[in-house]
């Protein structure tokens, strides 16, 4: 239901900041770019998303059931599951769903967009085998999905490359505020729903995992600062991403020819789902993406951020991360439109300004969480939310609000 009311207000509120600004600020323009917005996102939607992850999900479905055959996928999840278990109650030991969430979170940690989403819906395909009510989000599906909107993130690659392109003197200066930014988002997306579903995370074996991770992120940032350069963290980066990926596609296939499986036949077995997840999610994905355009093209942004600043000057802070909040704001809506507000932030501050920079990491600190909604339980045909959206949206603001503050302690 919390679904109904976003996307209604959405339009809504998009209508009532359109006919102010044509009422009081003579902006007879404004009608048109939102109808052409919406124009642009529905297309947008089927050609350059649905479409195309036809051929992603084809691919990597079909990976995923060669890894399954292997026992890869299998083993993952007994490797994994002391921890799962505790965090995901409602999920069997040695599942496939846990296998299928491992290889997710995974590829997102090395910021493989194209592989995470593959296996992300195919975890949630999983998940939904157990899920009693068809049409409403289960506990473990919204624990999912949150931990997969808090964007956990060791290199961000895209943002490096990007500063890079546009001159900044060190482009990968933004990588330690980025890690430890969406590392609280993803612990305090944790947290929160933990909080709703009343699972006990004080615990050994809760405790020694995140420790664990938390200590394997600290050495991490040690070794890249202390012994490596700039050049070398990004050749780093791209080496050990596409060498992981590939390295998993090899391995699964090997597996598969020791237990004597006909690899190809599994690959078209599990490909043959590809395009009709993508056709399952248009609806959803189109619906979205045309209610964010709404909001985008009406100028909901401008206002807010101008409140923001006024707020904010009243109270005495330091408003100099103000300027850089569009990107935070359009981050939950869409990567896209996150991703050009960040590369208008630097362009016109200047990528090592500190507008530009706060801009990448709040672009680091997160996901798409509206975008992930619509594409991960439309999948499945999930109408009833619950608290996945709230609960996604608090880490979201955690990762922004420690976005502000590593943005000032490191270039302030």
């Amino acid at each position: 239901m919390s679904l109904n009311y976003i996307w209604s207000g959405f339009f809504l509120v998009g209508f009532a900041a359109a006919l102010a600004q044509w009422l009081f600020l003579g902006d007879n323009e404004i009608f048109k770019r939102i109808i052409d917005g919406t124009f642009e996102s529905a297309r947008m939607g089927v050609m350059d998303i649905a479409l195309p992850l036809a051929g992603v999900m084809t691919l990597w479905l079909g990976i995923m059931n060669i890894g399954e055959k292997a026992g890869v996928v299998g083993w993952l999840a007994k490797v994994i599951s002391p921890f799962f278990s505790r965090i995901f109650p409602e999920v069997p030991k040695d599942h496939p769903a846990t296998g299928h969430m491992v290889m997710n979170f995974s590829a997102n940690l090395l910021g493989l967009d194209n592989a995470a989403t593959p296996f992300g819906l195919k975890a949630m395909e999983s998940l939904q085998t157990l899920n009693p009510n068809k049409d409403e989000a289960s506990n473990a599906q919204i624990m999912f999905l949150v931990l997969h909107t808090s964007g956990l993130t060791l290199i961000p690659l895209a943002i490096m490359a990007q500063r890079a392109i546009l001159g900044a003197a060190d482009p990968s200066d933004i990588f330690i505020p980025c890690m430890i930014a969406t590392y609280v988002a993803t612990v305090t997306g944790i947290i929160a729903v933990s909080i709703r579903q009343r699972i006990n995370l004080i615990n050994s074996v809760v405790l020694s995992w995140l420790g664990g991770m938390t200590a394997a992120i600290v050495a991490l940032i040690w070794y890249f600062t202390q012994y490596l350069t700039k050049e070398q963290i990004e050749t780093v980066s791209k080496v050990v991403s596409n060498l992981v990926l590939i390295g998993v596609i090899t391995v699964f296939i090997v597996g598969a020819l020791r237990k004597k499986v006909n690899v190809y036949e599994a690959f078209i077995e599990g490909a043959k789902g590809g395009i009709q997840t993508s056709l399952t999610v248009i609806p959803y994905l189109v619906g979205m993406l045309v209610a964010i355009s709404v909001i985008r093209n009406a100028g909901v942004f401008t206002f807010v951020v101008d409140g923001f600043n006024w707020i904010f000057s009243a109270l005495g802070f330091n408003t100099d991360f103000v300027p850089a909040l569009p990107t935070a704001l359009m981050k939950p809506l869409s990567g896209s439109g996150s991703k050009a507000m960040m590369i208008d932030a630097m362009k016109t501050y200047g990528p090592d300004s500190f507008v530009g920079r706060l801009s990448c990491i709040f672009q680091g600190s997160a996901d798409t969480t509206f975008y992930i909604v619509a594409l991960y339980f439309g999948s499945v045909g999930i109408r009833k939310t619950r608290y996945a959206i709230s609960c996604g949206l608090i880490a979201d603001l955690a990762g922004v609000i420690t976005a502000i503050g590593v943005a000032y302690v490191f270039f302030g």
